[in-house]
């Protein structure tokens, strides 16, 4: 945890003096988060979301979430979806749970990934806006 907690207040700092040096603000991606992120929600009043965390560690590429939708049992189900880039071409799966849920994945060589929850009887029903993580 301390290693962590350095390495996040070494990154804060070279941010800042990235920051602060002349031209660089153009190179800095603000749309990308590493860490934790979420909750994201379905697009229909929020009966479903899904939150978690993504970091990198020893060339891997890793993410834990946890899902909830406010209707378990009744055949519908939330959904988070994953996207990312890895070896030169985009890949694209989902989970799915009843209630709540939640798993972990890894993968080497992920460039980019995105998220978003959806909700419903299928995997494309009422989903939610998509979210870079990583």
């Amino acid at each position: 945890m301390r290693k962590f907690l350095v390495a996040a207040a070494i990154a804060g700092s070279v941010a800042s003096g990235l920051a602060l040096a002349p031209g660089a603000q153009a190179s800095v991606d603000t749309s990308s988060s590493a860490g934790f992120w979420g909750p994201y929600f379905s697009s229909n009043g929020g009966k479903a979301y899904a939150k978690g965390r993504t970091f990198k560690d020893n060339g891997y590429v890793h993410t834990t979430w946890s899902g909830k939708e406010k209707f378990g049992g009744d055949k519908k189900y939330g959904y988070v979806w994953f996207e990312y880039y890895k070896g030169g071409s985009w890949h694209k799966f989902y989970r799915h749970w009843n209630g709540s849920g939640g798993d972990s994945w890894k993968a080497k060589g992920i460039k980019k990934m995105y998220t978003y929850t959806c909700w419903g009887k299928k995997p494309n029903h009422y989903c939610g806006s998509k979210h870079r993580i990583y």
